[in-house]
């Protein structure tokens, strides 16, 4: 029964809509928390975080980032009501902070823990078993260090525990992983036209780590949201006191596409086998699309690849370093999930602490994501230090 309770899950945690005239062949993974913008800033524009302006957020987007921070320390806290569209009990807590150790080094760690709530159990006739309350963490930490003055690289292990079940059935037990991300960050001063700003790129290749299981048969198991992610930022200084920056993002999970299978049988029909290897999935997962079904009968491997990336646009003006307002645009294929969503927000910045807020706007009416709201709570050791000196 519980097999029946994790597609169920899934379903409502991506916002899968059926598409119209068109195949819906969606990827699927295991913990999909860790895909969630789990903080404020990014959050408000469209998740586009992986070149942005490093902050102590930079964890969960790209660790290298963490190198250009000027501050010696700081830590954050974040809250996200998540489905509040669908239940009130759903919940996103992240913690993150890091420390520099020279003028090249930084570490840093977080933790993210995600409730599901209470969820009742039954039986496969349907009567009454318990109530559990299922939950997942990951627990991360990081290494970043530049490499000159423009170009830094990170590195970061997680460790992930996914208890659904809370024991409920035979077979069933705690999903346990550990996984890495490898990052790179490039920043370089411009001027356009009188104005003086920094265009950045950012890579990051996060969840790189074994297989997931919730089940003692491990014939039963999940791929890790391995993910590929590509951007940049543009950073301009208008005057003393006006600066705005306008980011996007490019992302690919790196795990293999669900094949085409025959009628009544298991065997490919299009497409490749996804019943592969960590490794082997990640470089399978540029070419095995079963295609994109043309007019002519024949299928694009091409198209379909396209049509797995996820696009995302964002906007960041500050007013003398104290005020921003944000905005930005998410959108993902209608036979990959079809979310798609604006977002707002704003933050302000204080001597000691700051706060963001943001908001997702779905595009479609009724998504499981309409009223999303985060909040992030950060605080500078310099600022604070600072503060007691005086």
């Amino acid at each position: 029964m519980y097999k029946n309770f994790f597609l169920a899950l899934a379903i409502v945690f991506i916002g899968v809509q059926s598409p119209q005239a068109q195949e819906n062949n969606p990827i699927s993974t295991g913990v999909l928390f860790l895909t969630v913008s789990p903080e404020s800033r990014a959050g408000a524009m469209g998740d586009v975080g992986v070149a942005t302006t490093p902050d102590v957020n930079s964890m969960h987007w790209n660790p290298s980032k963490f190198a250009f921070i000027e501050k010696d320390g700081g830590v954050s806290l974040s809250y996200t009501p998540w489905l509040r569209n669908l239940v009130g009990d759903i919940d996103l807590v992240y913690l993150t902070g890091y420390k520099r150790i020279d003028k090249q080094q930084v570490i840093a760690a977080s933790l993210r823990y995600f409730s599901l709530g209470q969820i009742e159990f039954r039986s496969i006739t349907g009567d009454f078993e318990r109530n559990v309350s299922p939950n997942e963490m990951a627990l991360d930490a990081a290494y970043s260090r530049k490499f000159g003055s423009k170009l830094s690289g990170g590195i970061a292990f997680r460790y992930i525990r996914s208890d659904l079940t809370k024991g409920f059935g035979e077979d069933s037990k705690v999903g346990q992983a550990f996984a890495a991300d490898i990052s790179m960050y490039y920043n370089d001063k411009i001027k356009i036209s009188d104005k003086e700003g920094k265009l950045a790129f950012g890579l990051d290749i996060s969840n790189i780590g074994n297989q997931l299981s919730y089940s003692t048969d491990t014939r039963y198991r999940n791929f890790l949201p391995t993910n590929l992610r590509l951007g940049s930022a543009l950073t301009i200084d208008i005057n003393s006191y006006n600066s705005i920056m306008l980011g996007t993002d490019i992302t690919k999970l790196l795990v293999p596409t669900p094949p085409i299978r025959k009628s009544g049988s298991d065997s490919i029909q299009f497409g490749k086998n996804n019943d592969v290897g960590v490794i082997e999935g990640i470089f399978q997962s540029f070419g095995d699309a079963p295609g994109v079904l043309e007019s002519d009968g024949s299928r694009s491997v091409f198209k379909e690849e396209l049509h797995e990336i996820t696009y995302s646009v964002g906007v960041e003006y500050w007013y003398r370093k104290q005020f921003a307002m944000r905005g930005g645009y998410f959108a993902e294929h209608v036979t990959k999930g079809n979310r798609k969503y604006y977002t707002l927000g704003v933050g302000l910045r204080l001597n000691v602490f700051s706060l963001d807020f943001s908001y997702l706007i779905p595009s479609a009416a009724n998504s499981p994501l309409g009223n999303t709201m985060r909040l992030t709570l950060s605080f500078d050791f310099d600022a604070f230090r600072n503060l007691n000196n005086n």
